[in-house]
């Protein structure tokens, strides 16, 4: 119990001096204090209108509710940009009579992060997820269902390859 109030005290204390290091999901920000994330372009050939959007903002979110950098458009310290390059959906378990019992649908996010401040911590790499639906089921009835369930997990995915050091 002891330890627990130590912990919290030095939150409060770090949080009180503007500047937190790390944060509860293991984020290291230090010595960056601004980002720049720049719009990204669907290049996917099937086109979701509103997934450059979600992409977009969706990474704007998680940083801003999981670092202390503060959003700027230009001259970061480090710089999000890239684009979408795939908007798949594939039939995946296949039953005996050869019809597919469920579908997948695959996001794929192409990222190029740039870190001025810790060049060795820059990355240009592809994150991919996929949620899967019952065949049986119009994709347009929970196409905004499974892109909200991808955009999550490729928010996660893609802060934690920047910021996270363990």
């Amino acid at each position: 119990m002891k330890h627990a109030a130590v912990f919290f005290a030095a939150a409060l204390l770090s949080a009180s001096c503007g500047r937190v290091v790390f944060n509860m999901s293991g984020a290291s920000v230090a010595p960056a204090k601004t980002c720049q994330v720049n719009y990204f372009e669907n290049r996917a050939q099937i086109v979701n209108p509103s997934l450059s959007y979600q992409v977009t903002e969706g990474l704007k979110d998680k940083i801003q509710s999981n670092s202390s950098l503060n959003l700027v458009n230009s001259g970061a310290d480090v710089l999000f940009e890239g684009e979408i390059t795939a908007y798949d959906v594939q039939p995946q378990a296949v039953q005996a009579t050869g019809m597919a019992a469920k579908d997948r649908l695959t996001v794929t996010v192409k990222i190029k992060f740039t870190n001025e401040v810790k060049p060795e911590n820059s990355f240009d790499k592809s994150f991919s997820r996929f949620a899967e639906y019952s065949s049986g089921t119009a994709f347009t009835s929970v196409e905004s269902q499974l892109v909200d369930e991808i955009m999550e997990q490729l928010m996660d995915d893609i802060f934690n390859a920047a910021f996270s050091t363990w």
